[in-house]
């Protein structure tokens, strides 16, 4: 897996490796003898046949080599076969080093052809740029150019990267909680994505449930609100003891409602549990003591966990044995290797298959159901789940409704 410091690492490798091969390239053509050697020889054998023979004295050559310097615009020198100067034109020129083709020069570069009589001609253009730190900056300026060329498609992959994130974090701070970005890659920005689209996943999960929490939640108050309005009404009205009574279980049912609720909200915000040493079985036994008909057998367990949610989760089950199935009901502990699994079973008619997961979402109600606010069993997955287990309707042979709770230990 690539990580983006080893890419960044490798792309400094890499462009290093263009600067020396490009250097060694024009240091190679500056001073080795280049391929096209032979052309220059060829050009000789043109030139010795337009420059009078040695015989002519060096008047004669003189006169031709001024003639070509100042046709072809360029600095020349003829030499014998000694390398002592015959005529020359121009600037000084000093004598080959007796191999054809091209050599730098202090003044520029120079082109060495060699006559079939033993003569050399040195020609050398005129500089265009007197000051030799010029063609230092271009020799660097090449080099750079090089460079920049081949570290710029990883650059720019990595910054366009970057430019998605960014545009992603942007519309999802614009309140748009669908945004999520393309992941590509295994390396640092790859993972910074996936997690960004997790977060962003999160987000529109939390806020979507609280739009729906807040809009069922107005909706579930409405009864309870109602009733004890109009539990009010008539108390006034005959001073009633049974209004009372109404009223009083009316308020207990808000309360209830509205604890289960805060419960609710609050485990989606601020999941933090407080870890203590807790014994499941006389916590269940404990709970079961306020249920007619409730039973609690099997093994001794105790695990780490927070007391208050635990004692929560087996109170909820017990209700809902109690709203919706038919004593006796049976509370089972068993320890299974690195886990606890608890099974809250009655005589009720069970739940249909395709209500097995939907009675855990939060305000569902079975058909036919009016008591409740259908948050008990969602807050009993939202208990185990954050101590690391789960909450399932399980078939067993000997009931047909059964809740089994699964725990690590």
């Amino acid at each position: 897996m690539k990580r983006l410091y080893q890419k960044i690492y490798l792309t400094i490798v890499g462009t290093l490796i263009v600067v020396v091969a490009v250097a060694g390239a024009m240091w190679r053509l500056g001073t080795h003898e280049p391929p096209w050697t032979p052309g220059f020889e060829l050009a000789g054998e043109l030139a010795a046949a337009i420059l009078p023979p040695p015989s002519e004295g060096a008047a004669a050559q003189q006169e031709m080599i001024e003639r070509l310097a100042r046709k072809l615009q360029v600095d020349l020198a003829l030499f014998d076969s000694s390398m002592r100067k015959i005529a020359s034109f121009g600037r000084p020129l000093s004598p080959p080093s007796g191999r054809a083709g091209w050599q730098p020069g202090p003044g520029g570069p120079r082109f060495n052809l060699p006559l079939p009589d033993g003569r050399w001609i040195v020609a050398q253009a005129p500089p265009r740029f007197r000051n030799p730190l010029i063609g230092f900056i271009f020799f660097l300026g090449a080099i750079a150019l090089a460079a920049a060329l081949c570290a710029y498609p990883v650059v720019r992959g990595l910054t366009r990267r970057l430019e998605r994130l960014q545009t992603g974090v942007e519309t999802l701070g614009a309140g748009q909680l669908s945004a999520r970005v393309k992941v590509e890659g295994r390396d640092e920005v790859a993972r910074l994505a996936t997690s960004f689209n997790a977060a962003a996943g999160r987000i529109e999960e939390l806020v979507n449930a609280h739009r729906m929490l807040l809009a069922n939640t107005s909706h579930e108050l409405r009864t309870p609100l109602a009733r004890i309005r109009l539990g009010l009404e008539l108390f006034k009205k005959d001073g009633d003891p049974k209004h009372k009574v109404d009223l009083e279980r009316d308020i207990a049912e808000l309360d209830g409602l509205l604890d289960e609720i805060l419960l609710a909200s609050r485990l989606d915000v601020n999941p933090a549990l407080q870890r203590d040493d807790v014994d499941l079985l006389a916590l269940a036994a404990e709970e079961a003591s306020h249920y007619d008909g409730a039973e609690v057998e099997g093994d001794a367990v105790s695990m780490r966990g927070d007391a208050r949610l635990l004692r929560r989760l087996i109170r909820n089950l017990l209700e809902n044995a109690k709203r919706h199935g038919k004593p006796p009901v049976h509370v089972t502990l068993r320890r299974d290797g690195p886990r606890v699994m608890i099974d809250v079973a009655d005589c009720g008619p069970g739940v249909p298959a395709d209500d097995r997961e939907r009675i855990f979402e939060p305000f569902y109600r079975r058909s036919g159901e009016s008591s409740g606010a259908g948050l008990g069993l969602s807050l009993c997955r939202q208990i185990t789940r954050l101590h690391g287990g789960d909450v399932a309707v399980v078939a067993r042979p000997d009931t047909l409704s059964a809740f089994r709770v699964t725990l690590p230990i």
